[in-house]
């Protein structure tokens, strides 16, 4: 806060400075260079610079150079990369010079005053700096005569006290009674020539989009005496300072799942979103675009335009009229920190979709009431004190969502979902663009059924996935030749989908998340075994340290485990670690005899060994009675 004080500052004295140096002592000067020539024109060449890159990089310190008036060879070619194109300036003459002599204590004295003649032009004027016919040195038939110090001093207190308002104020006085400058150039320069001599204002009415802070509005003496004392000055250089930001861009995601925690408001509401996020064919996804707004200053530097282009990869689809945007006002995006809460119906934006090929495209444009609020809402600052306006320096967070509907990209290249912020200010013919994006990530299965002697019939296998770690059944579309398309999830066993593999033994799932599978097969070839237990199969992913073109962030790669073992992955279409293989084998089964075989042969078993017995209890029994006869 101390350094933008004085910075401020520094812009109020220097603007100030500059009608003050035309009142200079010119005592050193000879008689021709003292007196001026009322016959001769004056001219103003403006250069613009962006400043607070040229002191960011060193090459602009805050002694580096001396304002004269004067053009400087050395400042215009060291500063020339840092030109800024495209801001006009305005000007007005608002007085006369006029050279007053009276006598005052008995003594003869003369004194420059500044001749402002009566009328609505100087009424609107001095009620920009809340001056009145009081404050005047003199008043003679209409026309009010001020010193140097007066107007000085009115100027300089408005911008320290309330900037913002006096830039406002003198943007609109000078609209309605001022000329437009031609654009600076690719040099920064501007120019305006044969002005009649006088008390000029220029003030700085249009900015490219990247301009957050106009110089001051300031007061000219034309012509103006030299900084040696000893000239006069018609052609007078001035080299203002801008301030230059830019808005802020991130795009992040994440899978939409119940959100359980409590948030007290000092929690961030953007928490649990990421620049990648894998996620399930049925999945609804969750985006996040922010953007913090740059410095809004006074309406020269007010948004003209702020708009988001997004795209989405194919196989993701919007899911329309839930666009929502909130402002906060700082990054920090708490409960607390909330400003506002836009909806589409609101009509503080509009939201339009189209095709690009097989990709998305939804488009969020700002309207002229959201364009209102942005600049002007007096929710955030002060009107009456502050230096800045609207929801400057505030962030904007826009939400929406999204359904994972059909077939993306697997593995390693992912799906990137770009967002481009588009913005201009009040030179409606500059415009910059940002750029970021996110990616989105999904896996897929190839299970491989194999019979130990090759003779078993794959259209009789039967498997069902159950996801451990979100706990649900995947349901899936099919082809009818073992290619499956996760389509959702199922909370009932009885509702997940029943996976067979094609004529090649192949099933190919796809559209897995990174998370913990359970592959249980339910049904086998009647002459094999059944595989007895379910395997683990899980998909985790993690950054792969190939940065992104455009972001600059890491992307992810996917590594697999079958059963806690790690095993490598297959590649999709060239994409890398996309398909997980794994392999189910059946062995025969033991086989049960038919009806009349195992039971006949085990019948007459059983009545050959009856017969048997038979004959040795007859045989016994026969012994017996025999003994018992020798026995009488």
């Amino acid at each position: 806060m101390k350094t933008k004080r004085l910075t401020k500052l520094g812009a109020v004295l220097s603007a100030a400075l500059v009608l003050f140096s035309g009142i200079l002592s010119v005592s050193a000067a000879s008689v021709p260079q003292a007196v001026i020539d009322t016959d001769r024109k004056a001219s103003v060449s403006l250069y613009k610079y962006d400043f607070t890159s040229a002191y960011a990089d060193g090459v602009l310190g805050d002694n580096t150079y001396i304002s004269t008036g004067y053009a400087d060879e050395n400042v215009e070619n060291a500063l020339m990369p840092y030109a800024i194109e495209g801001v006009v300036f305005s000007y007005a003459k608002i007085a006369d010079l006029a050279v007053h002599a009276e006598t005052k204590d008995g003594e003869h004295q003369n004194m420059l005053l500044y001749k402002l003649p009566g009328g609505d032009k100087t009424t609107a004027l001095m009620n920009c700096l809340d001056l009145t016919s009081e404050d005047a040195y003199k008043t003679d038939r209409g026309d009010l005569y001020f010193t140097s110090d007066t107007l000085i001093d009115a100027l300089s207190n408005h911008l320290n006290t309330a900037e913002s308002q006096t830039k406002n104020a003198l943007e609109a006085f000078i609209r309605q009674n001022g000329t437009s400058m031609p654009e600076t150039d690719g040099t920064g320069h501007t120019s305006a020539a044969e002005l009649e001599q006088g008390l000029y204002l220029f003030v700085e009415t249009q900015v490219p989009e990247t301009v957050s802070n106009t110089t001051a509005p300031f007061l000219l003496s034309l012509p103006m005496t030299s900084i040696d004392g000893m000239n006069w000055n018609y052609d007078v250089t001035v080299y203002p300072k801008n301030e230059r930001t830019a808005p802020t861009l991130e795009k992040t995601l994440r899978e939409s799942k119940a959100d359980t925690g409590k948030n007290d408001g000092t929690d961030s509401i953007t928490d649990g979103y990421a620049h990648t996020a894998t996620g399930s064919i049925g999945d609804v996804i969750e985006y996040q675009i922010l953007s913090t707004l740059p410095s809004i200053t006074s309406r020269a530097t007010s948004f003209s335009e702020y708009t988001y282009t997004d795209t989405l990869s194919a196989g993701l689809s919007y899911r329309k009229n839930d666009v929502r945007m909130e402002w906060f006002s700082d990054k920090s995006c708490t409960e607390e920190s909330r400003v506002a809460v836009w909806t589409e119906q609101d009509g503080k934006f509009a939201v339009s979709y189209s095709a690009l090929g097989d990709e998305s495209v939804m488009r969020i444009k700002m309207t002229d009431a959201g364009l209102e609020e942005l600049n002007n809402s007096d929710a955030v600052y002060d009107p009456n004190t502050s230096l800045y306006c609207g929801y400057s320096g505030c962030t904007m967070r826009i939400t929406y969502t999204a359904s994972v509907s059909a077939t993306p990209v697997y593995g390693d290249i992912g799906n990137p979902n770009e967002v481009t912020l588009t913005w201009s200010r009040t030179n409606t013919a500059y415009s910059d663009t940002l750029t970021d994006d996110c990616h989105f990530y999904v896996y897929g299965l190839d299970l491989l059924k194999l019979f130990s002697d090759n003779l078993g019939d794959y259209s009789k296998v039967q498997f069902k996935l159950y996801n451990t770690t979100d706990s649900y059944w995947v349901t899936a579309n099919s082809d009818d030749n073992g290619n499956y398309l996760v389509s959702g999830h199922a909370e009932s066993e009885d509702d997940a989908s029943v996976l067979t593999p094609g004529s090649s033994g192949h099933l190919f799932l796809k559209g897995l998340e990174d998370d913990i599978y359970r592959v249980t097969e339910i049904n086998t070839d009647a002459n094999y075994t059944l595989l007895g237990n379910f395997i683990t199969v899980e998909i985790r992913a993690k950054e792969s340290g190939k940065l992104c073109a455009t972001c600059g962030k890491s992307g992810l790669t996917a590594e697999a485990f079958e059963n806690g073992n790690a095993k490598d992955m297959n590649d999709d279409n060239g994409s890398a670690s996309a398909i997980v293989p794994i392999r189910v084998m059946n062995t025969r089964g033991y086989r049960l005899p038919k009806t009349g075989d195992a039971g006949t042969t085990l019948l007459a078993a059983g009545g050959m060994t009856l017969a048997v017995l038979s004959a040795a209890a007859v045989a016994l029994l026969l012994v017996f009675k025999k003994k018992d006869k020798f026995d009488d």
